[in-house]
């Protein structure tokens, strides 16, 4: 039987985005950015309570469909506590549904202060589990649960009813490496994103990101000089560059001035790694043309504290 938490205990995540794929690791890499939602979560006699603040505040849910409150539910769950009533105040400054894993971010953070909640009961591997579990892969929760980039995979059950294993451990990078974001002014589904990949690749396509994704873990941690080489895809990019059309020029102007730019996560957002600086000039353009430039540096992991009354 699940132990009841007492009314009065106050917890604060902060919880990092993230960009998934990095070019040829479909589903697979991720990286932290230092851009943070934070959450405030105190257990009350009774009810929800939700406030939201800064981005999708004037569209996320304010009752039981929000994200953050379905993976606090989760947590609590995996934790074997249960939580009477709930306030929830989420302060956003990650873009909603722009490929800087926004919902990545909100169900770790949900996660997160579950397990803070309920005296830590989770390790990292049940804490990327479970927030993996709302999106179907783990690169952008493991990312932003762990910090730094992460290689991340999922185990599908053969029996056809047990639920997908969700695994990501996090990889050092190197501490020269900085990240621009490019933002456009509108959303991108990744559901209706995802729809336009083809069911089957060629074995030259397949082969050809299975070398490109190597060479990214080996770009990221040591050689960042090959973070070109490392971004090119054959997978996913080609396919979105027609739903996609101004991220898809924002990767192919980058590109042709030599900067390892892609495609982040299912998009719309255009994002350089770099160690050098992007020309002012080609970021005035971006900014010109309704971008949102954003220059971020690689996060640390989602960090919990208890608030005291």
């Amino acid at each position: 039987m699940a132990i009841d938490l007492q009314p009065g205990l106050k917890a604060k995540v902060t919880v990092p985005g993230s960009s998934a794929n990095l070019g040829p690791g479909f589903d697979t890499l991720g990286i932290a950015l230092s851009i943070y939602d934070t959450v405030e979560v105190e257990v009350t006699e009774s009810g929800l309570e939700v406030e939201i603040f800064g981005e999708g505040a004037d569209d996320l849910p304010r009752d039981g469909s929000h994200l953050v409150v379905r993976a606090i539910q989760s947590g609590l769950a995996a934790a074997d506590v249960s939580a009477p009533g709930l306030r929830v105040v989420c302060h956003n400054s990650i873009p909603q549904s722009r490929g800087l894993g926004s919902s990545a971010a909100a169900a770790v953070a949900g996660v997160v202060a579950a397990n803070v909640l309920a005296g830590s009961p989770l390790d990292h591997d049940a804490i990327v589990q479970l927030s993996s579990e709302f999106e179907g892969h783990p690169d952008n929760a493991g990312a932003s649960a762990l910090g730094g980039a992460v290689v991340s995979w999922t185990d599908i059950p053969v029996d056809g009813q047990s639920k997908p294993s969700y695994r990501a451990v996090r990889i050092p990078v190197d501490e020269s490496i900085k990240a621009v974001a490019l933002v456009p002014n509108f959303h991108a589904s990744t559901n209706a994103v995802r729809k336009v990949l083809p069911s089957h690749v060629t074995h030259t396509d397949a082969r050809f990101n299975v070398s490109r994704t190597a060479v990214m873990t080996t770009a990221i941690q040591h050689h960042p000089e090959l973070l070109f080489e490392g971004t090119r895809d054959r997978l996913h990019q080609p396919y979105r560059a027609d739903v996609l059309p101004i991220t898809a020029e924002w990767v192919n102007r980058l590109r042709n001035r030599g900067h390892a730019a892609y495609l982040s996560g299912a998009g719309p957002t255009a994002l350089v790694l770099t160690t050098t600086a992007v020309e002012p000039s080609l970021l005035d353009e971006a900014r010109s043309a309704g971008l949102r430039v954003i220059e971020l540096d690689v996060a640390g992991p989602a960090t919990a504290e208890l608030l005291q009354n």
